[in-house]
């Protein structure tokens, strides 16, 4: 895969701010995640230039010597440059920590790192989101070997120190006049190497296990909402926090309701007699039927509220509304008795029965005598 800009891959301003970069970086881990694309062979690569991405640009160090020298950093070369005129080379160390604000100690590299956040797709019915419920997931995470403790070395071995970079993690480099601090290429900035591995983790320090949890899903969770477990990540390095577990809810649309805000949707059916004399009919709602009283000369596309039969708010208090929406129905299929009952009907109005037939035509005569 080739080497992509590591503002590009954050998908961020070369000037984006320490804020903005760390949002940038999890929004993009949530999306990327390989365990959420198991049949992409690129998503693991991917997430590793992510990840690596956001290691430069959200260290300021990093990203300073990245703006001037891109990936490799300054060219490497000899100059012999004499640093006693700076009175040994602590004097130089001085003035290349004010130019990049700190530099040689290499201090953060060796320091904790937090674990890597873990995404979950978890789908309910639309009364599970309606009254809450409890779920139990299945997920899996990269967590500690036990056999080596997490460092990798086989058992009754331990991990040594670099010959290298003498455990700093960074090695030293020169050109002419400029030193710079690279990342050791030896232990890769670990300050240590494993030579004898672990036979259960093959020296990677961690294995994949299956993990169970029992969720609490709060009455009222919309569809698309994410619920967080903190610390049910992936373990952090170095003695760092562990990351962030993300479950995203998904909403089974429902056969009858649909959502709206608070409340909830319901289209409904009619008979034309029901609309022409009034009825009460039984409105179904995510409980039980209720009663609901349609008046006579209902119209066909009337929405009726229905207080208190909605769906619960999320922060506690009141239901929403269901709003019932009666749509008229034609009767088909009449027999010869029922179609000469309605013209008997029809023929005994005047006119005055259908208001909006009256109101068209008189605006159509309006029309055309102008």
């Amino acid at each position: 895969m080739a080497k992509r800009d590591y503002y590009e891959v954050l998908g961020v301003a070369k000037n984006a701010t320490e804020a903005e970069i760390k949002s940038a970086y999890r929004k993009k881990a949530k999306e990327c995640h390989p365990d959420l694309h198991p049949d992409d062979k690129n998503a693991e690569e991917r997430f590793k230039e992510l990840n690596e991405a956001n290691e430069v640009l959200s260290d300021a160090e990093k990203r300073a010597r990245y703006d001037q020298f891109g990936f490799d950093g300054p060219p490497m070369g000899g100059g012999g440059f004499d640093f006693n005129g700076f009175g040994g080379m602590g004097g130089f160390e001085s003035i290349f920590d004010s130019f990049f604000g700190g530099g040689f100690g290499g201090g953060r590299r060796n320091g904790p790192v937090q674990g890597n956040d873990l995404q979950h797709r978890l789908q309910i019915t639309f009364e599970e989101a309606a009254f809450g419920c409890e779920k139990v997931i299945d997920f899996f995470r990269n967590e500690n070997c036990e056999t080596c403790g997490g460092s990798g070395a086989k058992k009754g071995t331990q991990p040594q120190t670099c010959p290298t970079c003498k455990g700093s993690g960074q090695v030293r480099a020169s050109n002419g006049f400029m030193m710079t601090v690279q990342t050791c290429p030896n232990c890769r900035g670990e300050g240590k190497i494993v030579k004898e591995k672990c036979a259960d983790c093959h020296g990677s320090g961690h294995v994949r296990k299956k993990r169970t949890l029992t969720l609490r899903i709060p009455a009222g969770v919309q569809d698309g909402v994410s619920l967080v477990k903190r610390g049910e990540g992936e373990p952090g390095m170095r003695g760092g926090p562990a990351g962030d577990l993300y479950i995203t809810v998904t909403v089974k649309p429902h056969k009858l309701f649909k959502r709206e805000g608070n409340n909830i949707l319901l289209d409904m059916p009619i008979s034309f007699t029901q609309a022409a004399l009034g009825a009460e009919i039984d409105v179904p709602t995510l409980e039980k039927p209720v009663k609901h009283r349609i008046p006579e000369g209902t119209q066909t596309g009337t929405t009726f509220r229905i207080k208190g039969q909605g769906i619960p708010s999320l922060r506690g208090g009141t239901k929403g509304d269901l709003l019932l929406t009666v749509n008229v129905e034609t009767p088909q299929r009449l027999n010869d008795k029922q179609k000469e009952l309605l013209r008997q009907l029809e023929t005994s109005m005047t006119g005055k029965e259908y208001e909006k037939n009256r109101s068209f035509a008189e605006k159509l005569r309006n029309l055309f005598n102008n």
